[in-house]
């Protein structure tokens, strides 16, 4: 079984066909087959009605996640899922009188089997697939399967300082993130770790190119300027720039040996920038040392995965 946040299987044929029919919930029930549907309706009780093309699925509200039978969990978590798509296991199939087939699921069942087969078998390094579920100015809320939700902190999206989370995540948005430890129970994540070294980002760059580039901030020395999320430069000062612009940028010099790279602002461009398209140099597998600064810099900005 593969464990991906939620919305990743819903639109599979082999998902489509379990929900489809009786026969199908009957089987996915029999196999213990973890499925997908969209929750339609929070009822006043807060038990979840789910849109089943063969049945009318309910979700108890103890069943919505882990940790609500248990007081752990508040019932946000439960009306936030209207309209969205969450994981569950058939639980038991009722025909009524009229033939009418009620479907009742349990999406705690699938998370506590999603915890005991894959969230307790993470450890530090390992890359894993998440989902962005919703931003706070202190951080990037992530599904890291089956609806199990984890943090990413606003200093560990990436290299390049950002005012919030928004700045470059979108909610909905499929990502990598590098597990960092546990913490209470928690999976702790990272995610700047797979943006590339200051090295691997200077070298898509050259002396003299004018590139697109977002300010990030404004200082009385100068204005740092991001070309990628892993790497800013630094562009002399100039009148009427504010944080957030989308500007062109002059590439002056590129200095490896002090992790620098000297700009000049040619023209802004927008003044409210879209989130910077980001590439993974690494996206699968394991991380033991990250080593962000450059031999030459004397610097040794890195992280060590234990």
């Amino acid at each position: 079984m593969n464990y991906r946040p939620e919305g990743c299987i819903y639109d599979s044929p082999k998902n489509q066909r379990y929900i489809s029919s009786q026969e199908g919930l009957s089987e996915a029930m029999n196999s213990g087959i973890i499925l997908e549907a969209r929750v339609k309706l929070c009822t006043s009780s807060h038990d979840l009605i789910v849109d089943l093309p063969c049945a009318r699925g309910i979700i108890p509200r103890e069943e919505g996640a882990i940790g609500v039978k248990e007081g752990n969990t508040r019932d946000i978590a439960l009306i936030s899922r209207v309209n969205r798509i969450v994981c569950f296991k058939v639980t038991e199939l009722v025909l009524g009188d009229n033939d009418e087939l009620t479907a009742i699921l349990s999406r705690r069942e699938a998370q506590l089997e999603c915890t005991r087969n894959y969230i307790s078998t993470l450890s530090a390094g390992e890359i894993i697939e998440a989902r962005v579920t919703h931003l706070e100015k202190f951080g990037s809320f992530v599904d890291i399967g089956c609806g199990i939700p984890s943090l990413i902190p606003i200093d560990a999206l990436s290299v390049s300082r950002i005012s919030h989370p928004s700045d470059r995540f979108t909610t909905g948005q499929l990502i990598k993130a590098v597990v960092t430890g546990r913490e209470d129970g928690r999976i702790l994540l990272s995610h700047k770790e797979l943006l590339g070294t200051w090295e691997e980002n200077a070298a898509c760059f050259g002396t003299g190119e004018t590139v697109p580039g977002i300010v990030r901030s404004t200082e009385d020395y100068g204005i740092f300027v991001e070309l990628t999320p892993n790497l800013a430069g630094l562009a002399e000062p100039r009148e009427g720039i504010k944080a957030g612009q989308s500007v062109s940028v002059y590439i002056k010099a590129i200095l490896p040996d002090k992790m620098k790279i000297k700009l000049i602002i040619v023209d802004v461009c927008c003044q409210h920038s879209e989130p910077m398209p980001f590439r993974y140099f690494k996206d699968s597998g394991k991380l033991d040392v990250w080593r962000y600064s450059t031999e030459s810099s004397g610097k040794d900005i890195k992280t060590v995965f234990t």
